[in-house]
């Protein structure tokens, strides 16, 4: 009779109600196939979350340790922000950075960590790029500050588009409460305009400092928080002048602070981060 495999075992966290299962590939280990990421993250037979996080060795000198990001349905990621917060928890709880400043690589770059106390962390996400091809975005010749698409007859949808180290879609609305946040992002995600899908991100301008944000994400659907959806909407409505270049974003999980100086500038993200439970998987 074959040995049974060793159990995985994992930490659970959450990024203001982002929530994720964290392993510890650090020594070598293969990463997670698409069957056993959906297998985590199903909420009732499994340990439940919206992506799988993955601690890896480091890819460049300065940095002191690596992540990858998983989706709900098995499909790797690019980025996240409210991902990248919880492994530099994760990290600094585990002993590897024992600094209040680190960095860490992701499959988009490296990014500058700061630890501000009390669970929270401001990570330097990128300069949001707003060219169609650094977005992925289709039928397109040139960056716009906002794009009109017909995906059906009953539906024409407005939106911003950028690229945080993956791509956003940028819906200004009224009030967040009032839209079909899976309808449209759904349908604009199956659109031909992104053949490699989108988040996709309702943004309601509350003041010049403060707006309120869904989003529907790619591989994954609506969920409490997205890092890399606030540093989106920020980018996009501050380019178009509907807010200032610091604000607040209050999302259905908690609230996140982004900064962004404008123009070749990175775009920065503070929030909190959660450890719930530690578990082991048997495989």
């Amino acid at each position: 009779m074959p040995a049974a495999a060793p159990a995985l075992r994992f930490t659970k966290m959450h990024g203001a109600g982002n929530d994720f299962v964290v392993l510890d590939l650090r020594a070598d280990a293969a990463p997670p196939s698409p069957d056993l990421c959906r297998a985590l993250a199903d909420r009732h037979a499994g340990v439940g979350c919206d992506q799988i996080l993955t601690v890896e060795a480091p890819t460049s000198a300065d940095a002191i340790a690596a992540y990858r990001i998983w989706n709900a349905d098995g499909s790797p990621s690019q980025q996240c922000g409210n991902g990248a917060r919880c492994v530099a928890a994760w990290l600094v709880r585990d002993g590897a950075a024992g600094r209040t400043a680190f960095e860490l690589d992701s499959p988009t770059g490296t990014h500058a960590v700061e630890a501000l106390g009390g669970g929270r962390y401001r990570i330097a996400m990128g300069v949001p790029r707003f060219e169609p091809s650094a977005i992925g975005l289709s039928g397109f010749d040139a960056e716009r500050d906002e794009y009109d698409i017909v995906l059906d007859e009953d539906l024409k949808l407005r939106f911003g588009a950028v690229s945080t180290g993956n791509p956003h879609a940028v819906i200004e609305v009224a009030d967040v409460d009032d839209i079909p946040v899976s309808r449209y992002g759904r349908a604009l995600q199956q659109s031909p305009a992104f053949a490699e899908s989108a988040n996709v991100g309702f943004a309601q301008v509350v003041a010049r400092d403060r707006i309120r944000l869904r989003v529907f994400e790619r591989g994954v659907g609506e969920t409490l928080a997205c890092g890399s959806g606030a540093c989106a909407a920020v980018a996009v409505l501050a380019r178009r002048g509907r807010v200032d270049r610091d604000v607040a974003v209050a999302l259905p999980g908690g609230e996140l602070r982004i900064t962004w100086p404008g123009g070749g500038a990175q775009i920065l993200m503070s929030g909190p981060t959660a450890f719930v439970f530690e578990g082991e998987w048997l495989q």
